[in-house]
């Protein structure tokens, strides 16, 4: 992350520099994207290091939540930006194009994409590898730069090649249209995480563990549920065993469950389980009822 912010300021100058000299909106549209980017990357970056706090006498749980929130603000950050770029490609259509020394933003804009993607795979594969949602928002964020400066680089050969200069906004238009999209997949998926939002894939891979080691055992289980919480993810459900099993069998009968359950949410995973005796099972507990 750290890298990620240095890499953001130093091409926020170098797309600025390359916006003032030519007079591109598109060129202009990828700079004001990047200052959007250094602002989120810095929130990311504070985020990411709060995440990792362990859990206090205030917050039981961890603080991992806050890359949901950081994922959030970078997706409105991402939003923000393509309307700002659309509105400065609608003025160029109402005041007209005028653009010069296309040559050094092709150069700029080139080199900065390059760099971009480079660190943006960079940032997916390790978000990959720790399941953050944050690090994963910033990958994303700096892979639609890549793809903004994709647009920029389109629009500055079009007009080198046929003098045609709307070839400028029309491209700026075509990206904040891209950008817009991506953002607001963001906060979408940041308010999914926070409002607990089951994953399908892993809710299935869970029950394929149970259904073979209660079947197995010879043993139920009822009352399933998981979230992800940022690095963690927690997974709950109540087991039934025969009534004349003892506390201690049950229990060690639980905990191989709970391992086996937890290799399929490694390396965060968080199993908690409900050990009810046949008699008495209940799949609704008194505190849950209407």
């Amino acid at each position: 992350m750290n890298l990620s912010l240095a890499v953001a300021v130093v091409l926020l100058a170098g797309k600025t520099f390359a916006s003032v000299v030519t007079g591109s909106s598109a060129i202009y549209s990828d700079a004001a994207e990047s200052v959007v980017h250094v602002f989120a990357v810095a929130f990311a970056g504070w985020a990411l290091r709060l995440s990792l706090k362990p859990a206090d006498d205030t917050h039981h749980f961890g603080h991992d939540k806050i890359a949901y929130i950081s994922s959030g603000f970078e997706g409105a950050m991402i939003s923000a930006a393509a309307v700002l770029i659309l509105y400065e490609a609608g003025k160029q259509f109402v005041y007209g194009v005028a653009l010069a020394n296309l040559g050094i933003g092709l150069w700029i804009t080139s080199a900065a994409a390059a760099l971009n993607l480079a660190l943006g795979l960079s940032l997916v594969r390790i978000a990959r590898s720790t399941g953050s949602s944050l690090i994963r928002a910033n990958g994303i964020h700096v892979l639609t730069d890549v793809c903004s400066s994709i647009a920029v680089i389109t629009a500055l050969i079009l007009v080198k090649l046929t003098g045609w200069l709307w070839w400028d906004p029309i491209c700026a238009i075509l990206a904040a249209i891209n950008i817009l999209r991506i953002g607001l997949s963001l906060i979408r998926d940041s308010l999914g995480g926070l409002l607990d939002e089951a994953d399908p894939a892993i809710e299935q891979q869970a029950k394929d563990v149970l259904d073979r080691e209660t079947t197995a055992r010879e043993l139920a289980y009822h009352n399933f549920r998981h979230r992800h919480s940022g690095r963690a993810h927690w997974v709950e459900f109540h087991l039934v065993f025969p009534d004349a099993m003892s506390v201690g069998r049950a229990h060690e009968e639980a905990t191989q469950i709970e391992a086996a359950v937890a290799q399929i949410i490694a390396p965060e995973g968080r199993v908690i389980t409900h050990l009810e005796p046949r008699s008495s099972e209940q799949r609704i507990e008194p505190w849950e009822k209407p």
